[in-house]
């Protein structure tokens, strides 16, 4: 059975300011998940879902499914702040998405294969792909909690603009994750990597430590799980007046891991990042993008 790519696209872009998601980047106005998805393809998967907001469906459809007919088949979930387990509000006050785990959610009807979760404002590279494709396409049928995070090194993520948030790993002798923990304020000071703390210090690590940029793979008992410990989540009065809190991915991952219930492996990869995560990274993105299609690597028009 192929796999599914579901791409995360329900972002509010407040760091970007604006709906970064549809911003055509590529010589023909492809955007960067339109690279995703053609890789994607060429790694032999066989549909793409997609998250995203409600209020720009139309302007989605236009702009970007329409691209894909005759390539891959492909679906729309949205993502919303009411989308909640049964007896559970969502406060009146929030403004801000439940986060990308809640995301992930919203695909549990549609998705009854292996999956690979992504962003879609991050230029992943080829053989992330390529790599999460073989393992996700290579599982017994039927397995359960055998899952996989492709590892980037934190020295070839970074933003010359700003902080990133990434989700800061470590791994056993097995290659398999034992933790992973979100950090939301990433940058280089004086020449080292470092990340801000629950204390507000900045801490130093090494340029090679792996990182998750959110592609992930899995199978479909990981909604079960999900929904489960979403309520786990929403039970907490913390994560109901904080207005700001949100259910990620790697909580669900380190969960999981702590019980026993799945492992991870971390699939290494070399490549190097590239994104929007600030308006000011964007010439640099379009720059990098077009050299790629001059040296051969992607056609001109991506989807004819």
């Amino acid at each position: 059975m192929k796999p599914t790519l579901v791409l995360l696209a329900a972002g509010m872009g407040s760091r970007y300011g604006g709906l970064k998601q549809l911003d055509g980047l590529g010589p023909n106005g492809e955007t960067i998940m339109d690279y995703s998805i053609y890789d994607a393809i060429q790694a032999g998967f066989g549909k793409i879902v997609f998250i995203i907001r409600k209020d720009f469906e139309d302007e989605f459809r236009e702009k970007i499914l329409k691209k894909y007919e005759g390539h891959v088949p492909a679906e729309l979930c949205f993502q919303s702040l009411d989308a909640l387990p049964e007896g559970f509000c969502c406060p009146k006050d929030r403004v801000k998405p439940w986060g990308t785990n809640h995301a992930v959610l919203m695909a549990k009807d549609v998705v009854k294969e292996p999956f690979c979760v992504i962003n879609c404002d991050d230029f992943y590279n080829r053989d992330c792909f390529k790599v999460i494709g073989k393992f996700l396409s290579e599982l017994p049928e039927g397995s359960r909690g055998k899952y996989a995070m492709v590892g980037f090194r934190v020295g070839n993520t970074l933003s010359e603009n700003g902080t990133v948030a990434r989700g800061i790993c470590s791994k056993d002798e097995n290659e398999n994750l034992t933790t992973v923990v979100e950090r939301t304020e990433i940058m280089r000071i004086d020449g080292k990597v470092s990340y801000k703390d629950e204390n507000g210090e900045w801490v130093a690590i090494e340029d090679n430590t792996p990182v998750s940029m959110n592609v992930w793979g899995f199978t479909p008992e990981y909604f079960e799980y999900s929904e489960e410990y979403f309520k786990e989540f929403l039970s907490k009065p913390e994560n109901m007046t904080n207005l700001k809190s949100e259910f990620f991915i790697p909580l669900m991952v380190n969960k999981l891991i702590n019980d026993g219930t799945a492992t991870v492996k971390v699939l290494d990869t070399t490549s190097k990042w590239f994104g929007v995560t600030y308006a000011a990274d964007r010439p640099g993105t379009v720059e990098r993008i077009q050299k790629l299609v001059d040296e051969g690597i992607y056609p001109e028009k991506l989807f004819k």
